[in-house]
């Protein structure tokens, strides 16, 4: 499997608090980590970066050849709450770290399966064939709204609450992780990234890139994309990729 991953701090903001990492192991099997973190300048940029180190961290360590579902899904789980304790203590310690969280898609491909953990609005994608479908539900406000059928998702897009999240890695002394398995097609591609780049671009302005752009690229140019339609938040990308 190949990978590819890029952040940027995007157009108008000053820093940038998104994390991300990825690995392959021996079997072929691969991971990756995207966090978005939250909590003031200092804050949410310590908060997602002691998570990815923490989650790579254990992914690392913890995984096995032959590993059941639900030895994976233990593994994943137990990674993203053993970081939540880091993060919190860590915010514990320090006044001025204070309510400092992150978003969290911790992601681990084994043959044509995906299994995901994730906690906040930073999302999973499996792209193939031309189509592009979501693979994790966001955990926010707007979200519950149109799960409700109080507002369309088009509101949800302009809605004033649409970053306020309901979990997140780190700002409480445990996290209800979220655990999604899905069956990949054989020439596919899984995007993980963060609410910078979905946020300023379109569902077919990511089909297009993703189709079409060599692996090499594929991350700047959906980077640039959301750049060009404002990027107004950073913006990470990590494509996992069997297409190319």
């Amino acid at each position: 499997m190949n990978i590819h991953g890029k952040t940027d701090k995007g157009i108008l903001r000053h820093s940038n608090q998104d994390a991300f990492s990825f690995g392959t192991f021996e079997d072929g099997a691969a991971w990756a980590v995207v966090c978005d973190g939250m909590g003031g300048a200092n804050g949410g940029n310590i908060a997602s970066e002691m998570a990815v180190e923490n989650l790579s961290a254990s992914l690392q360590s913890g995984y096995r050849l032959n590993m059941t579902e639900m030895s994976i899904k233990n593994l994943l789980t137990s990674a993203v709450n053993a970081a939540n304790v880091k993060v919190f203590c860590k915010a514990r310690e320090d006044v001025s770290l204070a309510g400092m969280g992150t978003t969290v898609v911790a992601v681990l491909i084994l043959g044509n399966t995906a299994y995901i953990a994730h906690a906040g609005d930073s999302r999973a994608y499996v792209y193939s064939d031309g189509r592009l479908l979501q693979l994790t539900r966001d955990h926010s406000i707007v979200q519950r709204l149109v799960e409700e059928g109080n507002i369309t998702w088009d509101e949800a897009k302009v809605h004033p609450r649409k970053n306020v999240i309901t979990r997140a890695l780190g700002v409480e002394e445990s996290v209800e992780v979220e655990f999604t398995v899905a069956d990949l097609p054989e020439k596919a591609s899984l995007l993980i990234c963060t609410d910078g780049l979905t946020n300023y671009t379109s569902n077919e302005e990511l089909i297009e890139i993703l189709s079409s752009e060599p692996l090499e690229t594929v991350t700047e140019r959906l980077i640039e994309a959301a750049n060009n339609n404002g990027g107004g938040d950073n913006i990470t990308a990590v494509v996992i990729d069997t297409i190319h």
